[in-house]
C-alpha cells in the first residue's frame, strides 16, 4: 500500500508501452500521417520503439510489412490480404482452410482456359473478373456462347495488365447474401437481399436492401463458418459474404463467397456507427496485448482500469 501523500507506483513503468497509431481516427501514444508519403527513417524508428501499430484503412502493404517487421503487433492483421490478393487469393485460402465455398476453377489468364473448357461446364455458372468489386465484373451465364463473350471482354482486359478470374458454381442463394463483418473478436451479420429475382449481385450498389433479422439461424450458422476462418487466417478487420445453397433436400448449408477488405459501412450505422465499433474493437485488441490504452483515445479511467 503506498504510504500517505506518494502517487501509486505506475505498474507500467519501465515497459514498453508506447502505441504508434497511423489511423486517422485514434491518436495512439504517438500519430503518424501516412497518406501520400513514403515510409522514412523515423517511421521505422517508432515502429522499432513501439509496443504495437495501428493501420490506416487502405491496400498499403509496404506500410504493413514494415510495421510487422519492425514491431510485430500490429492491427489490423492484413497478412491474408497480400499473401492471397484478390478473388483467386479467397478460394485458395478457403481451399488450404478446407473451408467450404462454391466449386470453382481458377484462371489467371484466358489463355489458360484450354479448348473445350466451357463446352465442359454444367451451366448456368458464375464467372467474375478479380479487379471487380462491389458486384461490378461479376456475370451469370447460362449457355457456352455468353461464356465466350464474358471471356472475350476479360481477354481485352488483360493489355492493360487487369488478370485473373474464376469460374464458379451458380449456387441456388435465394437472392441473397449473408455479410459478416469482423472486428477484432466480435461479428455483425446481416443479410443484403436483392429484390429483383435472379439478378446475382445483392449489394446496395446494384440494388439490394438489408435485411438485419431475418433468419438468426442460419446467421449463427454463418458467423459460425467465419470464425473458423478467421481461427484459421488470422483475419481481424473485413467484411466476408457468406451464401446458402437452398438446392437440396436438407438444411441450406454455408458456403464461404468472398472476403473484403475494403466494405460498405451502411449495415454498420453508416461512417460515425463504424467508427464506434472500430474504436471498441481497437480498445478490446489493446487490452487483449496487455498494453496500456492509450489515454488521448480512451480517457476514461474505467477503460484503463480494465487494461
Amino acid at each position: 500500500m503506498p504510504s500517505p501523500g506518494l502517487a501509486p507506483e505506475d505498474p507500467w513503468a519501465g515497459k514498453r508501452t508506447m502505441i504508434l497509431s497511423y489511423h486517422p481516427c485514434f491518436y495512439g501514444d504517438r500519430f503518424r500521417l501516412y497518406a501520400g508519403r513514403n515510409l522514412d527513417s523515423r517511421d521505422r524508428s517508432l515502429m522499432r520503439r513501439a509496443s504495437a501499430v495501428i493501420l490506416p484503412p487502405g491496400r498499403l502493404p509496404e506500410l504493413y510489412q514494415e510495421a510487422l517487421s519492425c514491431c510485430g503487433t500490429v492491427f489490423p492483421d492484413y497478412g491474408c490480404r497480400y499473401r492471397y490478393p484478390g478473388k483467386p487469393g479467397d478460394i485458395r485460402l478457403f481451399r488450404e482452410h478446407g473451408l467450404p465455398h462454391p466449386v470453382t476453377d481458377i484462371f489467371e489468364q484466358t489463355r489458360d482456359c484450354l479448348p473445350g473448357y466451357l463446352e465442359s461446364l454444367n451451366y448456368p455458372v458464375m464467372i467474375k473478373h478479380s479487379a471487380g468489386g462491389e458486384g461490378s465484373l461479376v456475370y451469370r451465364v447460362n449457355i457456352q456462347d455468353e461464356a465466350a463473350e464474358v471471356l472475350d471482354v476479360f481477354r481485352g482486359m488483360e493489355d492493360s495488365g487487369l488478370k485473373g478470374f474464376l469460374v464458379q458454381e451458380a449456387v441456388d442463394a435465394r437472392d441473397r447474401t449473408l455479410r459478416v463483418v469482423v472486428i477484432h473478436d466480435r461479428m455483425y451479420s446481416y443479410w443484403r437481399v436483392q429484390p429483383e429475382t435472379g439478378k446475382v449481385q445483392h449489394n446496395l450498389a446494384q440494388g439490394g436492401f438489408l435485411d438485419f433479422g431475418s433468419d438468426p439461424e442460419l446467421q449463427k450458422k454463418g458467423c459460425a463458418l467465419v470464425q473458423r476462418l478467421c481461427t484459421a487466417s488470422g483475419i481481424n478487420l473485413a467484411g466476408i459474404d457468406v451464401l446458402f445453397d437452398h438446392a437440396g433436400a436438407g438444411a441450406p448449408a454455408p458456403l464461404l463467397l468472398e472476403i473484403n477488405f475494403f466494405f460498405g459501412l451502411q449495415g454498420l450505422g453508416g461512417l460515425q456507427g463504424y467508427h464506434k465499433l472500430l474504436k471498441q474493437g481497437v480498445r478490446d485488441w489493446i487490452i487483449q496485448q496487455g498494453l496500456r490504452l492509450p489515454p488521448k483515445d480512451f480517457p476514461d479511467p474505467d477503460y484503463q482500469r480494465k487494461s
